[in-house]
């Protein structure tokens, strides 16, 4: 016979974009299989933050066509 325990308490876990919920106890027992196959639980996953890039502005385009005429 097979006793069914319910777990109530989840854990989400996210590889990439895909993200599953499992019972805390399941992730307990089968961490290393997560592990192996990427998935972390989402409260470790730390965002991190990269400073954006910027360009620098180029100085004002001469327009040689107004400066010929200038001289």
């Amino acid at each position: 016979m097979v006793k069914i325990i319910e777990n109530k308490e989840t854990i989400q876990l996210q590889r990439g974009n895909k993200i599953i919920e499992r019972s805390v106890l399941d992730y307990k027992t089968n961490k290393a299989v997560y592990d192996f196959r990427g998935f972390k639980p989402i409260q470790d996953v730390v965002k991190e933050d990269k400073p954006k890039r910027t360009r620098k502005k180029k100085d004002e385009q001469v327009d040689l066509a107004k400066d010929e005429e200038k001289d």
